[in-house]
């Protein structure tokens, strides 16, 4: 059996030989291996495991998987005119879980693997993008399970910091149009073919896009998008596979439920640096719940946007109408994955009426919930909180916060 010390220092070889394929080899072998050696670090003191009452070891489960990353930023619309840097590359870290029943929403749904991601990205071009870490909360799903071979798709969203951006000030970066500010929303999707070496070892080679925007915060703010490759390991101190805990679950009803959602925006003006205004958002549907662990739902969205209105006001456009032109409504469906007390959610609208500045016919809002309230009886069944981001294919247009009930 290959000990710990190997593997190791073979991880550290497998580093050395795919960072000489980038750009100014020293500089980011020194930045992948000091952002990967806290984590490296911890491994010895997550292999204590002692068995607990319930027969279950701590930490079973548990791993840590790297990947270093190669990428090329993505040209999505005519207005993204920053250069395109030759090489994007970086270094994912995925610390994740294989649950194994200990909540019953794990069980109802066939015990996933959760994680929490860092990544970094050094986008090529310093000067104008800068670099990225970003740190995001992702569920991984198996899409072809064998015993030694898998297919896997993970998925996560969270914030991300870029430490450079578009500046009319010192330091001055106006060519920057795609990041108006340094703190931004980092979606991340992962798609990998592994192969399980052991309880303890996976490798692990495929996919990943990346996408980074402040959701018109600050503008101007088209976004970053990278595509591209990724090569890595993963190591689980006690085990990849724990025993699974199986218990009688109560029945939950396909029942339905009238739904209100009240959430704001803040967007700023065309002009880089300008002012911020509010966006109001109002959304009343109806949900079904279905298998016990999704909700499937439909409904009605109103929002009006106070940003088209002074730009209408401002420029003299529909003098005196304004304020009719400076809403929208729209019909949408998705779906509300449960974890839990966390809801993630995919939905999709149609506008029936678009404000002055119009952009798509639909829209796509990707975000979650958390429930405060969650009851199966009474007159008052869930109280939320709520994050959206609301984008046009893979344009942000606003991030949402809010809240809601479910009667």
């Amino acid at each position: 059996m290959i000990n710990s010390g190997t593997w190791f220092s073979l991880l550290i070889l497998i580093f050395v030989a795919i960072s000489m394929t980038g750009k100014r080899l020293l500089s980011r072998l020194l930045l992948q291996l000091a952002f990967c050696a806290p984590v490296i670090a911890l491994l010895p003191f997550c292999s204590y495991a002692q068995h607990d009452a319930g027969g279950v070891t701590p930490w079973s489960g548990f791993g840590i998987e790297v990947n270093p990353i190669f990428e090329k930023v993505y040209k999505h619309e005519a207005k993204f005119t920053v250069p395109l840097p030759a090489l994007t590359t970086g270094v994912d870290v995925n610390l994740k879980l294989h649950t194994y029943g200990k909540m019953a929403w794990e069980q109802r749904r066939k015990y996933p693997t959760i994680g929490l991601g860092i990544t970094y990205i050094n986008y090529g071009i310093d000067s104008i993008y800068g670099r990225c870490v970003g740190i995001y909360p992702n569920i991984e799903l198996p899409l072809v399970r064998g015993k030694k071979l898998e297919w896997t798709l993970r998925i996560g969203d969270g914030i991300g910091y870029v430490t450079e951006h578009y500046s009319r000030i010192d330091p001055v970066d106006t060519a920057n149009v795609a990041i108006g500010s340094h703190i931004n929303d980092f979606f991340s999707f992962n798609t990998d073919l592994r192969y399980h070496i052991d309880k303890h070892w996976d490798i692990q080679l495929g996919g990943n896009f990346n996408h980074i925007s402040d959701a018109s915060y600050h503008k101007p703010n088209l976004g970053v998008n990278t595509y591209g490759v990724h090569i890595g390991i993963s190591y689980y101190p006690v085990t990849s596979k724990p025993p699974h805990i199986e218990r009688k679950l109560d029945t939950l009803k396909n029942r339905w439920l009238f739904q209100a959602r009240m959430g704001m925006a803040f967007v700023s003006s065309e002009t880089p640096g300008g002012p911020l205004y509010p966006v109001y958002i109002v959304s009343g549907y109806v949900s079904r719940r279905w298998l016990g662990k999704n909700k499937m739902f439909a409904g009605y969205d109103y929002s009006y946007h106070s940003d088209i209105y002074a730009f209408l006001r401002n420029n003299e456009i529909y003098p005196g109408h304004e304020a009719q032109h400076s809403y929208e409504t729209a019909v949408f469906a998705g779906n509300e994955f449960m974890l839990g007390r966390v809801g993630a959610v995919l939905q999709v609208g149609v506008y029936t009426h678009e404000a002055a500045l119009k952009l798509d016919p639909y829209y796509e809002k990707i975000g979650g919930n958390y429930y405060i309230v969650q009851k199966e009886h009474g007159p008052l069944k869930e109280f939320f909180l709520s994050a959206f981001l609301l984008t046009h294919k893979i344009v942000a247009e606003l991030g949402e916060i809010g809240m809601g009930v479910g009667f």
